[in-house]
């Protein structure tokens, strides 16, 4: 089954979608990558899921991505004496160490590192940035706040501090042992929450060890200081709107996002734009206009995919909001104007004789027409490449390994088939890549492919050899 776009589309499952009947209508409708979210379910709801999902997979002979999000850190507060307190705008409210039940005055604060952070000026948003505060003064034992925007404020709320880089693991004991299960089960990609500095994903890294692409949701202002770094260090960055937008006004949102895309697309490292592009259809059968401007405006800044948390985990309509995403790219891409945005955000090359190659690659696609752009790859970072330059040329992706295509199921343009063996020199390469082209419908007789490898052959990260080929 090829898909006739290149942006991709993830979905989150859940009790909406667990069953294999719902499962393989979402892949028929366009999902490329199912996202497993670790703060909701069990274990064992996952496994039925992930084998679900396999055995989809070898139904449809496509590869198939899952994405495992662990939970992460979560700041909350304290408990009330009748389970709920309304703070008043214009009034005081203080966070202290006292286990006691809180009231309209006061609530504990069970983060004892947050009081020697908080500082006067310091904002602290409650309950997903419902509540505002603002910090007037703050000791060892007690933050002492003015209430911004008031509200009722129920036991154990979320706790956001855009304004201090938190001293805390983003791994918990609970994200460790769901690591080492989702690891277990196969995964592709693990998504790691609370990321502020690229020092944070080291020990995520050393527990992957290789085993899945470690992904980086941004949602911290404060990773926006050191985003090139953390690009870097990640094997791909989720934008992930919903913390973000709590702890970030809203009018700086769309511009981080903006600007999330262009150090991906710089670096080479795949980018998901996610939280709310279709909220409204967790209840209606159809998107509001806004929210299909947005869809479509991460389409045209260059996102590798687009993603659906609670419209497809837990929505009434799972199946239509992947449908109309992807009627959504569709059109998108079929726009005029697309290409010529597509060429505008073209990179800077990298000084390297790789990039070199690639350059040339983009260049040689267009001259010649190519139905396909071809790539040889042992570890992905041949397609990945390949993908960074937006050939408008569909990638071609042909891999030894399963666990390659599959983690390339979420890069833009890129098609990932497995073949059964290694190639052993270039003119068996050229064959294989006329026959794979043939049999995966992107080319016919007379049509030209480009084709990019390494040498010698199973060197990861040796891109080295550009040929052109044409169907005979």
């Amino acid at each position: 089954m090829r898909r006739q776009r290149k942006a991709k589309i993830v979905a989150t499952l859940g009790p909406s979608s667990s069953d294999r009947e719902t499962i393989l209508a979402l892949f028929e409708a366009g999902v490329d990558v199912f996202r497993f979210n670790f703060s909701h379910g069990t274990q064992e709801d996952h496994r039925l899921r992930y084998e679900v999902v396999r055995e989809i997979e070898r139904l449809v002979g496509r590869p198939i991505a899952v994405l495992a999000d662990l939970q992460g850190p979560k700041l909350r507060i304290g408990k009330f004496s009748r389970g709920k307190a309304e703070l008043v705008a214009g009034k005081e409210f203080v966070f202290d160490r006292d286990t006691q039940d809180g009231d309209e005055n006061r609530v504990s604060l069970p983060h004892p590192e947050l009081f020697s952070l908080m500082s006067e000026g310091h904002a602290i948003s409650l309950d997903d940035g419902k509540l505002r505060l603002r910090v007037i003064d703050s000791t060892a034992e007690r933050i002492r706040t003015q209430v911004l925007t008031g509200g009722i404020l129920s036991d154990r709320k979320g706790v956001n501090v855009p304004d201090v880089i938190l001293p805390i693991p983003i791994l918990t004991e609970k994200d460790r042992r769901d690591l080492e299960f989702a690891l277990s089960l196969g995964v592709d990609w693990v998504a790691m929450s609370f990321v502020q500095r690229p020092e944070d994903l080291v020990e995520a890294r050393q527990l992957i060890a290789g085993r899945a692409g470690l992904m980086t949701k941004l949602e911290k202002p404060a990773a926006l200081d050191r985003l090139d770094e953390i690009v870097k260090a990640s094997d791909s960055v989720m934008v992930a709107r919903g913390d973000l937008g709590v702890e970030l006004p809203p009018e700086k949102v769309p511009g981080a996002q903006k600007r999330i895309l262009r150090t991906c697309r710089l670096y080479g490292k795949p980018s998901i734009v996610a939280t709310q592009m279709l909220e409204s259809m967790i209840h209606s059968p159809t998107p509001t206009r806004a929210e299909a401007s947005d869809v479509a405006s991460a389409v045209y800044d260059g996102a590798d995919a687009v993603m659906l948390s609670a419209e497809s985990a837990s929505g009434s309509y799972p199946v239509q909001a992947v449908s109309i995403m992807d009627r959504i790219i569709n059109e998108v891409e079929r726009d005029p104007i697309y290409p010529k945005m597509v060429n505008a955000q073209h990179e800077m090359l990298l000084p390297s004789p790789r990039d070199a190659i690639f350059s040339a690659l983009r260049t040689v696609t267009q001259v010649i027409r190519a139905v396909a752009t071809v790539t040889y790859t042992d570890s992905g970072v041949t397609s990945l490449r390949a993908a960074r330059e937006r050939p408008m040329a569909p990638i071609l992706s042909i891999t030894p390994h399963l666990a390659t295509a599959r983690r390339l199921a979420v890069v833009w343009g890129v098609h990932s088939t497995v073949m059964d063996h290694d190639v052993v020199d270039v003119d068996e390469m050229v064959e294989a890549a006329r026959q794979t082209a043939v049999a995966e419908g992107f080319a016919r007789s007379g049509d030209q492919l480009a084709i990019v490898a390494g040498m010698p052959f199973g060197k990861p990260g040796n891109t080295n050899l550009l040929r052109v080929a044409e169907i005979a």
